[in-house]
């Protein structure tokens, strides 16, 4: 539905800010409220959603079923609805965050349509001077940084990328009215999720694709189906206990998982468990066996299956080469779960071009060149993917003690306590922030955790007459160290991945999530709440003037 009018009252002085209106930003507020505290969220978009609101582009849908993308903080919400598919797509999953927003009442409180462009923390008061794009400043004493993970547009600079008179489009940008591509001559520069989803919609409408791939991608079918009531059903009658094992899982997902290396089975048992969960479609693929991302020489097994199975469907050898990866571990890259993708490329109107042989050389007023080749389309659609889960934050010119920026602190990587907060910048809160599960889980798993950690925390200071809480520096050192630790554990730092910042030029390589499990991470953050939040400092109030 469209966005309501802002309500929200015009104070200057509140509790919290929230920045976003996502699955984070619309829990975060109402858990604030729930705690009696007042709130004001700003969302740059018109409408709630987040990634969702702004992810648009043909074929997107959600990786995670259906029946575990959800919230589980109301029975009453996740008995009420229902998906009409098992994979939603994008629309469905919009509908649904509308859904919350309007039965929780949530957007007389959201400030649409508008940026926050600085967060200052001032010493002398102990609160957040927040500004805007739209001339406006408030204190809060706290501030909840719901910007999202993948929500910051990352857009290649390409030599001649003026001259181009055709039409551009971001897959994480796309317009809400819609694009038809019926014959045109198409572009699609990149063959990540985003690429890998759009990709055969796309083909199906124009008269030519040509896709420009650097790195060819693992992708799983995930066979989407509509939604089969008996296993709707199978979900919401033991909802409690299915939510129970999210929390405690690794990734927040619940996958029939086996408990043992995929190399003390034989090749034969092997190959029936990987052709089973091929034939069943998910990334649950990737959780057949226990040491897929411990162990190179298990890992070569799944990797193998699949390259196998690539190889069997595109049916052109040197198209099927290119599209073959071969050089990083499988899952060490996000994997990505597609509908008829690898099929795509037997299509007579669809072309593959190599940009790791032969990078692009420019854009040109009619298309592209490479390799003195030029390639003449009418648009071009970057699916280059995001600044991932720093970009956001660093958008926003964000001091915390002493002028610090958390652009300039986090200049050599991100540094950050349980990813929840960064030492020396007292009452910021992040919400999946660096150094936490975030985007190695189920997204909304990992939101309410730290939602609700965020919210028990706040009712802490407020129970106690403390204003104000902060990291400690040797809490994050030991963090960092911890993180970095359990990355280099296992098979992950191999790849250059977005998950540790390759995709962006001059962007640090580090590892930026949490790879210990959601489990053992939300057990760790309930003993530290238990031990009066152990390694945090906690502060009595300053009575500065107001």
């Amino acid at each position: 539905m469209s966005a309501m009018p802002n309500t929200a009252a015009q104070s200057d002085t509140i509790d919290v800010v929230v920045v976003g209106a996502g699955f984070a930003g619309m829990y975060m507020l109402h858990r604030l409220r729930g705690i009696g505290l007042t709130a004001r969220c700003f969302e740059a978009g018109s409408d709630v959603g987040g990634t969702w609101y702004w992810n648009r582009y043909p074929g997107a849908r959600c990786d995670t079923e259906s029946m575990q993308y959800s919230y589980a903080f109301s029975d009453e919400l996740q008995q009420d609805w229902s998906w009409s598919q098992h994979y939603a797509p994008q629309p469905e999953i919009l509908r649904y965050a509308g859904h919350v927003a309007d039965r929780f009442d949530l957007r007389r409180d959201i400030t649409f349509n508008t940026k926050v462009t600085s967060a200052t923390f001032n010493e002398a008061r102990r609160r957040w001077e927040i500004g805007t794009d739209q001339g406006e400043t408030l204190s809060a004493r706290f501030c909840v940084m719901a910007t999202g993970c993948l929500s910051s547009a990352q857009m290649p600079k390409l030599q001649g990328a003026e001259s181009f008179l055709g039409k551009t489009y971001h897959t994480g940008q796309w317009p809400h009215e819609g694009v038809d591509f019926a014959g045109k001559r198409v572009a699609v520069i990149g063959t990540g999720s985003s690429g890998i989803q759009s990709i055969p919609v796309i083909a199906e409408q124009a008269d030519q694709l040509f896709v420009f791939q650097r790195t060819p991608n693992f992708s799983i079918p995930c066979r989407n189906r509509a939604m089969d009531p008996a296993y709707e059903d199978s979900w919401k009658s033991v909802y409690p206990q299915r939510r129970a094992q999210q929390k405690a899982s690794r990734v927040g997902i619940v996958y029939e998982t086996v408990d043992k290396s995929a190399l003390e089975v034989s090749a034969e048992e092997r190959q029936q468990e990987y052709e089973r969960r091929w034939q069943r479609g998910g990334t649950s693929f990737i959780a057949a066996y226990n040491d897929l991302f411990f162990d190179q020489a298990a890992n070569d097994t799944a990797a193998e299956f699949v390259r196998t199975q690539i190889q069997a469907t595109v049916k052109d050898k040197r198209v099927a080469d290119a599209l073959t990866p071969r050089d990083y571990p499988i899952g060490t890259k996000r994997l990505c779960a597609d509908t008829e993708y690898f099929e795509t490329y037997n299509r007579d109107n669809v072309t593959l071009v190599n940009i790791r042989e032969t990078p692009i050389e420019c854009l040109t007023p009619k298309g592209l060149r490479v390799g003195g080749q030029d390639y003449e389309v009418d648009a071009i659609v970057f699916a280059t993917g995001y600044d991932a889960v720093t970009g956001a934050l660093n958008a926003i010119d964000i001091k915390g003690r002493d002028g610090m920026t958390l652009k300039q602190k986090w200049e050599a990587g991100p540094r950050t306590y349980l990813g929840l907060m960064s030492a020396g910048f007292p009452n910021m809160f992040l919400i999946t922030g660096p150094g936490s599960p975030s985007v190695l889980s189920n997204m909304i798993v990992s939101i309410e955790q730290h939602v609700e950690w965020i919210g028990d925390c706040l009712s802490y200071l407020g129970t106690r007459q403390r204003d104000c809480i902060e990291a400690t520096t040797d809490a994050e050192n030991a963090w960092v160290e911890h993180v970095n630790d359990i990355a280099n554990g296992t098979l992950f730092p191999k790849a250059a991945s977005w998950y540790m910042g390759a995709n962006i030029p001059g962007k640090p390589r580090v590892f930026m999530p949490y790879i210990g499990g959601v489990g053992a991470y939300r057990r760790k953050c309930q003993d530290i709440a238990a031990a009066d939040y152990r390694g945090f400092q906690v502060s009595e109030p300053v009575h500065a003037a107001e």
